[in-house]
């Protein structure tokens, strides 16, 4: 009489989630903004007031997600009368919606130090999903203080329009006076918590 041998099924194992808790630096990051004027050059800009968290799974980048508010009254470009436009109904209108928001959904590594991050965007009201190519994060490093920092770069374009802020004006020379596609970049630097 032969006997059956039952082999035991062994469950893959996951490996441990190694979780860490950072707080975005606002005094030391940026979000900043470019965008075509009159079809002949770009104008730069910025917000001064941006703040999030970063979940960072240290082994498996894939789980982890951050979290950035931007305050749109903060909104800089070096012309006072062209940020109070940019502040009115007529854009960011910061009465109604005081600030941009980005919550990441997929984290994707792309090469040592490139990654995928993927999210959604909101701008006066309108959620899109966005990708934004980054950089990061840095080596940890210790500030004078003893605080840990990472830091990470990371870049993406969208259409304006797409997010309700189309107000323009055509020139007569044919074109429009503020174009259309925006180039967002990010400076950011996290401190752990």
């Amino acid at each position: 009489m032969a006997l059956d041998v039952l082999e035991p099924v062994v469950k893959e194992q996951k490996a441990p989630q190694t979780f860490s808790t950072w707080a975005l630096d606002g005094a030391h990051s940026s979000a900043a903004f470019s965008v075509r004027h009159m079809m002949i050059a770009n104008v730069r800009g910025e917000f001064r007031e941006i703040s999030g968290t970063l979940q960072l799974d240290e082994r498996n980048i894939a789980n982890t997600s951050v979290n950035v508010t931007i305050k749109t009254a903060s909104v800089q470009t070096n012309d006072p009368k062209r940020d109070e436009h940019l502040k009115s109904a007529d854009f960011f209108d910061v009465a109604t919606h005081p600030e941009i928001t980005f919550h990441s959904t997929k984290w994707e590594q792309r090469g040592e130090d490139e990654l995928l991050v993927r999210g959604d965007l909101t701008i006066n009201g309108v959620a899109k999903e966005v990708v934004l190519k980054a950089e990061g994060p840095t080596e940890e490093v210790k500030d004078p203080w003893g605080n840990s920092r990472i830091g990470f770069s990371a870049k993406t374009k969208i259409n304006r329009k797409d997010f309700g802020l189309g107000w323009n004006v055509a020139l007569e020379t044919g074109g429009i006076l503020v174009g259309e596609d925006v180039t967002i970049t990010l400076e950011t630097q996290f401190v752990k918590q």
